[in-house]
């Protein structure tokens, strides 16, 4: 046997594989494809303080490599959140991360109050979504208004911080150091790019089009998100998270020798719903097959070599 825990600091995880908020519902949803207690953590669905409907108009479109989505963090609101999903993913054991998404500072506060009362034991701030009209992105591009809420969400919130950063910003760097000198525990890194999606019809001599506004995702994006992941573990001591793109062993690899100690999958998951399941027992087998007792010793050797 091999052993694929995470352990820094308040980041403990039995396996380096999480799910990104948004792409797995709640985490019961994908039960019939993949044993969900086996991954390392699954990031619910941004949970504000009330319910939100999500946006009206055209909320996904496919791209080349990825898509476009623009969904505006539809979700059930932290009560019932509380009521209703916290019970089930404890009676199955699910390890999980709670992303929360507010409109203000006062609601992200209120939101880890809820969560350090509630025993919730790992949160993420969704200081990066592009897809709506306050909150989110309007922390996460300016380092001193996100030092400012990290602070305050650590006055009242013990358990492990995450931040979720975007990287629709000109220096990461300031972003990410931010968080971690006002108290976070670790970054995940990167939200969706900005981006506009559209299909272009031409029928009886008149054109049409499908268009949507929102955050771009997918496979198309990993560069980019190994580009910034590489640039946070030049001035960061807290962990990182790696996200965008990932949809396979090799794409994991790659996160941890740019200075990932766990990934989140996203954009993969609606085309191959078991993928972080795949990816767990691909990353045991490859390790044992090579002669790697830890996941340390892995990241260690990929480490290592200097690029060409």
């Amino acid at each position: 046997m091999v052993d694929l825990s995470v352990k820094r600091g308040k980041l403990i995880l039995k396996n380096p594989i999480m799910t990104a908020s948004g792409t797995f519902g709640y985490a019961d949803e994908f039960e019939d494809f993949i044993d969900v207690s086996k991954l390392g953590a699954v990031v619910t669905k941004a949970i504000s303080l009330k319910p939100r409907p999500g946006n009206s108009w055209n909320r996904v479109i496919e791209v080349t490599s990825g898509m476009i989505n623009s969904i505006g963090l539809e979700n059930v609101g932290v009560e019932k959140f509380i009521a209703e999903k916290l019970p089930v993913l404890r009676e199955k054991n699910i390890n999980f991360v709670m992303n929360l998404a507010g409109s203000g500072m006062d609601e992200y506060v209120e939101l880890a109050r809820i969560c350090e009362a509630n025993k919730i034991g790992a949160v993420e701030l969704n200081v990066s979504c592009p897809n709506v009209k306050s909150g989110c992105l309007e922390f996460g591009t300016d380092a001193r208004t996100l030092g400012e809420l990290v602070k305050s969400v650590r006055e009242v919130y013990n358990g492990c911080l995450i931040v979720k950063l975007t990287p629709n910003v000109t220096r990461i760097e300031d972003i990410g150091l931010a968080a971690q000198e006002n108290g976070a525990d670790a970054v995940s890194a990167i939200n969706t790019l900005k981006g506009l999606g559209m299909k272009l019809s031409f029928k009886n001599g008149k054109f049409s089009r499908e268009q949507v506004i929102g955050g771009f995702s997918g496979m198309a994006v990993k560069p980019v998100a190994l580009g910034v992941v590489n640039r946070l573990k030049q001035v960061l001591e807290i962990p990182i998270i790696g996200l965008g793109g990932i949809s396979s062993m090799q794409d994991v690899l790659e996160f941890f020798a740019v200075g990932a100690e766990a990934v989140q999958i996203g954009t993969a998951n609606f085309t191959t719903p078991d993928i972080s399941e795949r990816i767990i027992d691909e990353l045991a087998v490859f390790m044992e097959e090579n002669g790697f007792e830890t996941l340390d010793e892995l990241k260690a050797v990929l480490r290592h070599f200097p690029p060409r």
